[in-house]
This record gives C-alpha cells, sequence and structure tokens, in this order.
C-alpha cells in the first residue's frame, strides 16, 4: 500500500467544521461522487444533533501548504464556487453527506435541493417546530418540518394552505424556527420577542428554553475528525475511502486517475466522454467496433480502464526495456503489470504518449475480429483478452498488415480462447502476452499463452451455451473456415450475417431429438449446433435431417431447389457428413462432427488433438463475457 497512513483523531466543533466548508479550507477530493441525501435523512441527522447525540466521526486528508495538489478537488456542493480557487487546509474523505446536509440547512442562507424518499428532485426549507421540540412525548423527527420552495405547505390539489411560513411574522406566529439560523439566532430572537410581546407574551417564554435545550446542542456540537496525514500515499488514500464508504459503489481506478491527472491540468474524463460536442475515445470505439447499422458492436463493453491497462502495459514494456539497455540483471527488471496499482502510478507523460497508439491498437483488434467473423459484443469471447491484445498491436504498428503476423496473432488469438485461459487471473497473462507475442513475432519462443492454449477434447460434449468463451470460438472459426448458408449459399460475411440474422442453431432440432428420448445433455451442445440464417432455421423447423434436406433440395414458393451436390458442398463447410444426415444418424453424426469440430481447433490452435471418447461430464458452462445486454437466446426456440 505504499507509505502506511498516519493519522491524528480531535473533536472539533460543527460550527468550525460548517465554516471551514464555507470558506474552502474543507473541500472534497474530485474522486467523491455528487449524491443528496433525501430529506427524511436530512431530518434524522437534524434531528440526532438537536439532541447531542453522536452522528459518527469524520475522515479527512490533510494537505501540505505550497505543496501540489495530488488529487483535483472541489467545494462542499452549495459553497461558493469562488471558494474552489483557494487551497484546501484539507480534504472530506468520510462525511460528505452529512456535512453537505448540515453546511446547506445550517448555514447556507438558501433553499436546500434534496430528493423525497421516491427520489424526486425537490427544493425544501427546514425549520424545528418549538413546540414539538419541547415536548418530551414527541419523537424529535416529527419536530423537524420541511416546507417547500416558496414555504407554504398546501393540500386540496393547493387550494388550501395548511402552514405558511413565507415571512418572519408568520414563522413566529406559528413557532418554526428557520433551520439556517441555528448558529446565529439573535436576530430572529430580536423579532421573535417583539412579535409576541405585542401578541402574547407567555408564548415569548418558550425561546429560552428552546435556546438552552435545542439550540445550544448546535453551538457546541462537536464531532471527531479522524485526519490523516498529509505525507499519506495516494494509494493509501483509496484504499482507506474504499473501506469507509462501504455504503456506495466502490470507485475504479479510472475515477481515480482522473482525480490526479486533474490536479496536474488534464480532464481525463473529457478525453474518455468527449467535449464540446466532440466525441471521446469511448463514442469513437463504440462506433469503430460496429459493423453495418448494428446497436451493439465488437467494442461496446470496452471501459475506461481497459485502456488505462493497455498503457500501463506499454509504460510497463517501455520501462523495461530501458532498464535492460542500462545493464540491469533480470532479477532487478520492474515488473510489467496491468493491476489496479499499476494504473494509480500511470504517470500523466505516459498516458498521454502511449494513448494514441492504444486507440489504434483497439480499432485494430476490431477488425481483425470482424474479419475472423466476430461482428457481436454477445459473441466476443473474451472481453478481457482485448486489453493485451490492444497493446501487442499498438506495440507492432504497421506489422499487422502483413499475412504472416496476422496468421501468427489468430494463433495466440484463438489459443487463449480454446484454452480458456481468460476467465481468471488474467493480469499476470497480460503481462506475459505483451512481453512475449511481440518478441515471437519476430523470431522467438513460442508465447506462453499458446503453449498453454490446448484444448480438452472432452469439453466439447459439455459446451452448451454462448456463456462458454469456447463456444463462441467454435461458432466464429466455423463461419472463418468457410461455412456457407444452407439455404442460399452464401458465405457469412458482415452484410449477409446482419441481413440475413445469422446465429447459431440446432443441426438436428430439438422437437425430433426430445421424440427420440435423447436427453438434452447430448443433444443440446455445439456439437450439434451450427451458424444458420433466420430462414434457413425456419425451413428446418422440427424436423428430421432427411425431412428438411428434401425441403431445402425440392425448394418452394420462395425457395428455388438446390442442387444435390451443392447441397452437400453446403453441408461439408460446417464440417458435417451429409450421407449420416441424410439417413438421420443421431450418433453417427455426433461422433463424426465431434472430430471434424477437434480437427478444426487443431488447425487453428497449431495443437493436436484427438477425439474423446470419455463420458460427457455433467457441469454447466461458466458465464464469461455476454451479461449486460437484452439479445434473444438463439436457442430458446425452434421454428414449429
Amino acid at each position: 500500500m505504499g507509505k502506511q497512513a498516519a493519522f491524528k483523531t480531535n473533536p472539533v466543533s460543527l460550527e468550525e467544521l460548517l465554516r471551514q466548508c464555507g470558506n474552502g479550507k474543507i473541500q472534497l477530493p474530485d474522486f467523491q461522487r455528487s449524491w443528496v441525501w433525501d430529506e427524511e435523512r436530512i431530518k434524522g441527522l437534524i434531528a440526532s444533533i438537536s439532541q447531542a447525540f453522536p452522528v459518527g466521526a469524520l475522515m479527512t486528508l490533510e494537505v501540505k501548504l505550497g505543496a501540489a495538489d495530488t488529487f483535483a478537488r472541489r467545494p462542499i456542493q452549495g459553497a461558493d464556487a469562488a471558494v474552489g480557487e483557494s487551497a484546501p487546509e484539507q480534504l472530506l474523505l468520510d462525511g460528505q453527506q452529512r456535512m453537505t446536509s448540515l453546511y446547506q440547512t445550517c448555514l447556507r442562507r438558501e433553499v436546500v435541493q434534496t430528493v423525497t424518499p421516491r427520489l424526486k428532485l425537490v427544493k425544501r426549507w427546514f425549520y424545528i417546530d418549538i413546540r414539538k421540540a419541547m415536548n418530551a412525548a414527541e419523537d424529535r423527527e416529527n419536530a423537524i418540518v420541511s416546507v417547500p420552495e416558496d414555504r407554504r405547505i398546501k393540500s386540496d390539489f393547493d387550494r388550501k394552505i395548511d402552514l405558511d411560513l413565507s415571512t418572519p411574522e408568520l414563522e413566529y406566529r406559528n413557532l418554526m424556527f428557520p433551520l439556517n439560523q441555528v448558529l446565529d439566532w439573535d436576530e430572529w430572537q430580536d423579532g421573535f420577542n417583539e412579535y409576541w410581546l405585542e401578541n402574547d407574551p407567555e408564548t415569548r417564554k418558550l425561546f429560552k428554553p428552546f435556546k438552552d435545550e435545542v439550540l445550544q446542542n448546535f453551538k457546541s456540537y462537536q464531532l471527531p475528525v479522524i485526519a490523516l496525514s498529509p505525507d499519506t500515499s495516494h494509494e493509501a488514500v483509496c484504499l482507506v475511502f474504499e473501506k469507509v464508504n462501504t455504503g456506495g459503489k466502490p470507485l475504479d481506478a479510472f475515477e481515480l486517475v482522473t482525480a490526479m491527472y486533474a490536479a496536474r491540468g488534464h480532464r481525463l474524463r473529457d478525453d474518455w466522454l468527449g467535449t464540446d460536442g466532440k466525441p471521446g475515445l469511448q463514442t469513437r470505439l463504440q462506433l469503430y467496433g460496429r459493423a453495418a447499422e448494428q446497436k451493439f458492436g465488437v467494442l461496446e463493453k470496452v471501459a475506461a480502464t481497459d485502456v488505462l491497462q493497455a498503457i500501463a502495459l506499454l509504460h510497463g514494456v517501455e520501462n523495461r526495456a530501458s532498464e535492460i539497455a542500462a545493464g540491469r540483471k533480470e532479477s532487478e527488471l520492474s515488473a510489467v503489470r496491468a493491476t489496479r496499482q499499476s494504473l494509480l502510478d500511470l504517470p500523466l507523460d505516459a498516458y498521454l504518449k502511449h494513448r494514441g497508439a492504444v486507440e489504434e491498437g483497439f480499432k485494430t483488434a476490431a477488425r481483425f475480429l470482424r474479419q475472423n467473423h466476430i461482428y457481436r459484443v454477445l459473441d466476443l469471447p473474451y472481453q478481457g483478452q482485448l486489453v493485451p491484445f490492444a497493446a501487442i498491436l499498438a506495440m507492432i504498428g504497421p506489422k499487422f498488415d502483413h499475412a504472416a503476423v496476422r496468421d501468427q496473432l489468430a494463433r495466440w488469438f484463438w489459443c487463449g480462447i480454446f484454452g480458456e485461459l481468460y476467465g481468471s487471473a488474467i493480469e499476470s497473462r497480460f503481462a506475459k502476452d505483451v512481453l512475449e507475442v511481440p518478441a515471437w513475432l519476430d523470431g522467438g519462443p513460442e508465447p506462453s499463452t499458446i503453449t498453454d492454449g490446448r484444448f480438452r477434447p472432452e469439453r466439447l460434449r459439455t459446451l452448451r451455451t454462448r456463456l462458454s468463451a469456447a463456444y463462441k470460438g467454435i461458432h466464429a472459426l466455423l463461419m472463418a473456415e468457410g461455412a456457407r448458408d444452407l439455404r442460399s449459399g452464401q458465405d457469412f460475411k458482415d452484410t449477409v450475417f446482419f441481413d440475413e440474422y445469422v446465429d447459431i442453431h440446432h443441426i438436428f432440432p430439438q422437437d425430433w431429438c426430445k421424440k427420440q428420448k435423447i436427453e438434452p445433455k447430448v443433444f443440446d451442445t455445439v456439437i450439434n449446433k451450427t451458424p444458420l440464417s433466420y430462414k434457413t432455421n425456419r425451413i428446418l423447423g422440427g424436423v428430421a435431417p432427411s425431412v428438411y434436406l428434401e425441403r431445402l433440395a425440392t425448394g418452394g414458393k420462395d425457395t428455388p431447389p438446390i442442387a444435390r451436390d451443392a447441397l452437400d458442398e453446403y453441408l461439408a463447410s460446417h464440417a458435417m457428413d451429409p450421407a449420416l444426415l441424410r439417413a438421420d444418424d443421431f450418433a453417427g453424426f455426433m461422433a463424426d462432427r465431434e472430430s471434424r469440430l477437434l480437427a478444426m481447433i487443431s488447425r487453428a490452435t497449431g495443437h493436436a488433438i484427438t477425439r474423446a471418447d470419455a463420458a460427457p461430464e455433467e457441469g454447466e458452462d461458466v458465464p464469461q463475457d455476454d451479461e449486460g445486454f437484452d439479445l434473444p437466446d438463439p436457442d430458446a426456440e425452434e421454428a414449429a
């Protein structure tokens, strides 16, 4: 974690803390997300302080005077933006919502923006009901009242005013003390005394016990503040922040790096999201990754942290090369990493140096995927594999245009998929890839992803859904090896893929298999599936292969007949034996196609594979990368 986080704890008065929020001495680190408490939580917080109940400690990071900022910062929400120009003395790590709520309700003389329990954005003024606050039998939260911006509570569709606090006199009459004067009540007290001296001197006497028993609690209230030393490393600050902010979404490295770069004058978020009407990197990658007019392309789920990881890998490789040139021993070389810590340590100049090449690396990866018939994020075997791929492509640049290099990269790609190497503990593999693959392209030894990327033949019988990377790999590889549509004879290029709604479907249809009493664990595997267009799958229906092959050969109203030799050629392009299909020989077909698919995988990976004779495994596929998109499951039903 770097240098240990030293800290001190001391109580500080609420009034002093709020005034420091107002004058900019306490500010927020920019990675703190803006978040508005709902009015019921605000009321509960005010009620606790009005009774001198504890509301928890604050945690701050002390800032060295004159030192360069570690993080970009901003004022507490509601404070004058101009105070953000001044150097803070402390950054608030834990307690943002409490301090923001108290600053806006107790010190600032403007209406408070909050939300209802149903998350409707509203503007409210907060009051303390003096009579209820002085009633020991009353729940103190009931004494905290919020009213609309016009200070009138209405009913009967706004035709009846139930409570009007729109003037100080009406506040006095209704015994409603404005919370934003709770730290400086003299002026309001003077007006209250004058009002009731004329109207009811006995009511006037209510204010003194209210002041002593309620208002003084705000004035004398102290909060414990845990102040981290200004020497605390930024990674320690980030870890501490996440520990104390357990109720929110964990920070990702992009947010933390954004805050650190902003302190150095660079707006990383603008790079990613765009600014002044210009698309950011996120949009540019998404648009480039789409084929035709599709909604979700292959780069749709590339995250900002993926880009930073690829840059961190390049930075690590570059550092390592410099150390080798300087004569360092192997044991002394810096590690190449794509960990969260490596992103927090990524210098701004390294980011600026490599960001353009990494963007081109991701775009080149998209071209490679489309060339290998992976057009949708739904069909991308491993999202994580794009990170080292983009870094490698950034390193080799124009070498990608050479056919021999593309062939080598394809072998590395398929070995990673069929070896199922990017499902877990992938960051160490990223580092190996960026060191080993470029060296291999220059004549060095095979990278470990290739030597490790051996497909287990028995696995073929357990691949049942597209949640598996290997399942997706077979779907793409069949098209890449020349599979043609059984009805039209067209190759599955991107235009055909989208125009004809191509997806992976059963060869021996589900309905037929169930009627033959074949168990789903046997027929519902990738061995019995292949890419088909929507129209072709409708023709297949739920009948025996011999029946639907006859339909294809004979043709119909909208479908011309297909010569037997041509149809056999189409079938063979899918690694299928036409004779076994025409004979409806399910067992023979499955054994034969298993051998053919294993041979196809062997060609792609360069590893010899022999057919598995073991019984099918019972295990289910492990989800990988396709969650989060509302796309249809092509095998959920078959056409009747």
